[in-house]
């Protein structure tokens, strides 16, 4: 009836009739326009909720600050479909000369099943007496570690996810992916993801270190090395596979001691990787640079291990250069005794001070391999009780419990404890 009215009244019914059909139409579309935004606001916060997990809760999952506060949560790796690396320059620089035969015969294929069955059984062991201690224990993702792969700079195959000390550090609630060395590695990251976006959605920091083009230029192709006389040699000059082509280290190069975080440039970390951690962690983490009398250096934690505040397990055959500053801090310096592992024992990546390389459950528990009794003496001398579990066949992979494992969370708090 509205319509018609307006429509008798000529030119200026018409005028109204459009009039109020466009104030209609504008208050129709607003309604709408308001409808979809608070759809859209009530989606995007559902996404957001999606996304960054529970935001409000009372502390974050992923925090540690050292080696040694109490053990709430764990990663542990996988000896699943391990495989042999392709035995390039980096893998021969890292691996002692009775093992290249092994990986020149058996690179790219996979480790002795029945070797690896055992280093299985034994791992699995290992993550039950953790959870009997306590600890929530969590594992990567299972991969097929045959697929060869390709990149611009260079093919290979891959390695194993076993040893997550390796490619993680967490350094108060951060996880850093580290840019490992060998090509072998290039995609062992791909096992863990699944668990870091679950931490990243539930409030942890995550940032993964440039990842190096890994080149023919990061390797020095010509590298000398026969036997172990040479390793003497060369590390004694300061010589190492790596370049400074670019930044890489592995994870495990760097030790925690609260504020402090130590390091050695070996053959898998160069200088430009340590750097890049110093400028990252700066200036909340200060990154001291130590060295060793080491023949092979890879990995810190078989040669300098922190077990306690200012407590170290110091590897009498790989003397550090800088140990008086230790003393001067107040630090107390152990010599482990000498491992007990048999000669005839395969250890084709690693050598047998995996012994001292162990996982501190608290400042009081210490997990070590059940053979080794004469560490479990050492330990019990100094007041600490010895959680005894076998990794022998899982040693051969190259790793003892620290490397077998990265810490997610301990409880505690940041300080300091070299002064």
């Amino acid at each position: 009836m509205l319509r018609v009215r307006c429509l008798r009244g000529g030119s200026r019914g018409a005028e109204a009739a459009h009039l109020i059909g466009a104030m209609l139409g504008r208050a129709v579309t607003g309604w709408v326009q308001r409808l979809s935004q608070s759809t859209s606001s009530a989606a995007a916060a559902v996404e957001e909720e999606r996304v960054t997990g529970a935001v409000q809760q009372d502390e974050c999952p992923v925090c540690c600050y050292n080696e040694w506060d109490p053990l709430e949560e764990v990663i542990v790796g996988r000896a699943e479909d391990a495989h042999v690396p392709p035995f390039t320059v980096e893998v021969k620089a890292n691996t002692y000369e009775t093992n290249w035969p092994f990986f020149q015969k058996y690179g790219g294929q996979s480790f002795p099943v029945d070797h690896l069955k055992k280093a299985v059984a034994e791992v699995e062991e290992m993550c039950n007496i953790l959870r009997h201690e306590g600890v929530s224990v969590r594992r990567p993702e299972p991969i097929d570690w045959s697929m060869e792969y390709k990149t611009p700079d260079f093919t290979s195959t891959g390695l194993y996810s076993a040893m997550p000390r390796d490619i993680l550090l967490v350094v108060g609630n951060e996880i850093i992916e580290a840019p490992m060395a060998w090509r072998s590695r290039f995609f062992e990251y791909r096992a863990y993801r699944p668990l870091i976006k679950e931490y990243f959605r539930k409030g942890a920091k995550w940032t993964t270190a440039p990842k190096p083009t890994m080149a023919d230029e990061l390797y020095d192709q010509k590298y000398p090395i026969r036997t172990v006389e040479d390793r003497h040699k060369l590390a004694a000059q300061g010589k190492f596979v790596t370049t400074e082509h670019e930044p890489c280290f592995d994870a495990a190069d760097f030790i925690r001691a609260g504020k402090d975080i130590f390091v050695q440039r070996s053959q898998v970390t160069n200088y430009m990787g340590i750097e890049w951690m110093r400028r990252h962690l700066a200036p909340d983490y200060k990154i001291h640079i130590i060295s060793f009398k080491d023949p092979n250096p890879m990995h810190i934690d078989a040669t300098f291990n922190i077990i306690g505040p200012g407590l170290v397990l110091s590897n009498p055959d790989r003397p550090c250069h800088q140990i008086e500053m230790f003393k001067k801090a107040g630090w107390t310096v152990v010599k482990p005794p000498t491992p007990l592992i048999p000669d005839d024992h395969p250890l084709w990546m690693s050598s047998k001070w995996l012994s001292m390389n162990v996982l501190m459950l608290d400042e009081k528990r210490v997990m070590v391999e059940e053979k080794e009794t004469t560490i479990q003496k050492m330990f019990e001398n100094l007041g600490i009780e010895t959680i005894k579990v076998s990794i022998r066949h899982a040693n051969s992979l190259g790793g003892g419990f620290h490397c077998w494992t990265s810490d997610v969370r301990r409880r505690g708090t940041l300080q300091s404890y070299f002064h």
